[in-house]
C-alpha cells in the first residue's frame, strides 16, 4: 500500500486479563485504511487466546466510506467466525448514518435501528454501561 502525504489513521490496540481487546480508530477509516483495520482485527482474533469481546473505538473515526464499511463488515464476520462478541463504541454521528442508509446498523450493533443516535462517548446499545433505549410510543 503506498502512504499518501497528510493521510490520517492511526490504531491503538489494547488488552485486558478479562478477555476484552480494544480497537482505537483515529482518523479516517477508508480505502487507504481499511485492510490496515481489517489486519489488526485479525491479528487480535487470531492470537493465542481469542478474546470474549472485540470493540472497536470509533470515537475518533473522522470519516468512514465503503471500503471502511467492508472492513467493519468483514470483521464482524471474523469475530463471529471466532466465536468474538464484536462492539462498536462512541459511534459518531456521521458513521451512525452511513451504518442506518446502508442497513448495516442492526447487523454490525444488534441495535433498534428505531432508537436515537448514541452521542459521541455513550457505549452502543450492546454496552454494559447503558440502558436499553425506550420503546417508541405506540
Amino acid at each position: 500500500m503506498t502512504a499518501f502525504p497528510g493521510r490520517t489513521f492511526e490504531l491503538e490496540v489494547t488488552a485486558d486479563d478479562s478477555g476484552e481487546v480494544c480497537l482505537r480508530i483515529h482518523g479516517d477509516l477508508d480505502w487507504d485504511s481499511a485492510d490496515d483495520l481489517t489486519e489488526a482485527a485479525r491479528l487480535c482474533l487470531e492470537v493465542g487466546r481469542t478474546p470474549r469481546l472485540l470493540r472497536l473505538d470509533c470515537g475518533k473515526v473522522t470519516q468512514c466510506d465503503s471500503m471502511g464499511l467492508a472492513a467493519l463488515l468483514m470483521i464482524h464476520r471474523l469475530a463471529a467466525a471466532a466465536g468474538t462478541a464484536l462492539r462498536l463504541d462512541h459511534r459518531p454521528e456521521a458513521l451512525e448514518r452511513l451504518l442506518e442508509l446502508t442497513g448495516t446498523l442492526d447487523h454490525l450493533t444488534g441495535a433498534d435501528t428505531t432508537a436515537v443516535a448514541h452521542a459521541p462517548g455513550e457505549p452502543d446499545a450492546q454496552g454494559a454501561a447503558g440502558t436499553p433505549p425506550p420503546a417508541p410510543p405506540p
